[in-house]
């Protein structure tokens, strides 16, 4: 009876032990579901804050809205500045200079005349993009083509300190060079980076996405951010749902993006328009007096000497009428 009795518990035993496996296999499985579900919800970013765009007056009678490198929002690390600009003549950007970073002069309305000190000239319209990289020094100016509201945005790139006295330089591209993709609803313009798995034209100093996405209603899209970028959307027409939570924002109005990969946008009842712009950021001083930034206070001093005494880049920028 003994040996009955132990052969018996054995069985028994069997019986648990397969009971408890099955059900935690079936635990597990719900575990790994909902850690999956976790995972997915973590890597979405959502919205860190909305910052309305307040006109404001700008350059020689030019008006702008501006949503970086205003009291709400000094720069947004490799972010500078973003400007909504409408300008009429005789209202412009007459000569000035820069050194330290990057102007990005993207049109959409209307077409800009660009002259520097250098002799080079263009003029970009609709949907034509300028990527210029100022580095050690350019002087120059930014006039309306046409007499009419000639509308745009200027974006100011910050370059690591490596590359702030480099070589100026100009990509000009017209908005036949920039590549676009249509899909489910949703068109973007790949100004820089990548979306939808075309690449952009533009070559960058530093890691840059830019895009322009046109919505029409009832439209999602899902873009891939890398998790060390910083970012943001600009609405330019419009209204949009932004990120994990949805959060609605409205024409004239800047997101900040939170932390994580995944962004979603998406529209009920409105069409939208609306750049997306993100950045790998530089992590470094950020010390800028006007049109020039730098390091230091010393190397901004130093660059008001150059140009001062049209030296160390800034060679003939008296003589530039």
């Amino acid at each position: 009876p003994r040996l009955w009795h132990m052969r018996l518990a054995y069985l028994l035993s069997l019986v648990i032990f397969a009971i408890l496996i099955g059900c935690g296999n079936c635990v597990c499985d719900e575990f790994q579901q909902t850690s999956c579900e976790f995972s997915i919800a973590s890597m979405s970013r959502g919205v860190k804050r909305v910052v309305e765009a307040i006109e404001q007056a700008e350059g020689a009678g030019a008006r702008v809205r501006r949503s970086i490198g205003n009291m709400q929002l000094r720069n947004l690390d490799p972010f500078l500045l973003l400007d909504h600009f409408s300008v009429a003549p005789p209202a412009g950007f007459p000569n000035h200079p820069h050194r330290g970073f990057e102007t990005v002069t993207y049109m959409l309305e209307g077409s800009f005349k660009h002259r520097d000190f250098k002799k080079h000239e263009g003029v970009i319209g609709p949907g034509d993009l300028q990527w210029m990289t100022a580095g050690r020094g350019i002087v120059h100016s930014e006039m309306p083509a046409e007499n009419r509201q000639n509308i745009g945005l200027q974006l100011w790139v910050n370059l690591p300190a490596a590359k702030k006295m480099m070589e100026p330089n100009y990509q000009e591209l017209l908005s036949s060079e920039i590549p676009i993709v249509d899909r489910d609803g949703v068109s973007v313009k790949v100004i820089a980076g990548n979306s939808m798995d075309v690449d952009a034209a533009v070559l960058t100093q530093t890691s840059i996405l830019y895009l322009d996405f046109t919505f029409e209603k009832n439209s999602k899209h899902v873009q891939k951010v890398p998790s060390e970028y910083n970012g943001f959307a600009y609405v330019l027409e419009g209204e949009a749902k932004f990120g994990k939570d949805k959060v609605v924002v409205k024409k004239y109005h800047m997101l900040e993006l939170g932390n994580g990969e995944d962004f979603t946008i998406e529209t009920s009842d409105s069409t939208a328009r609306l750049v997306l712009i993100c950045g790998i950021p530089i992590g470094e001083p950020v010390v800028q007096h006007g049109p020039f930034v730098m390091n230091t206070q010393e190397e901004i001093q130093q660059t008001f000497r150059d140009y001062q005494n049209a030296e160390n880049g800034f060679e003939g920028a008296h003589d530039f009428k």
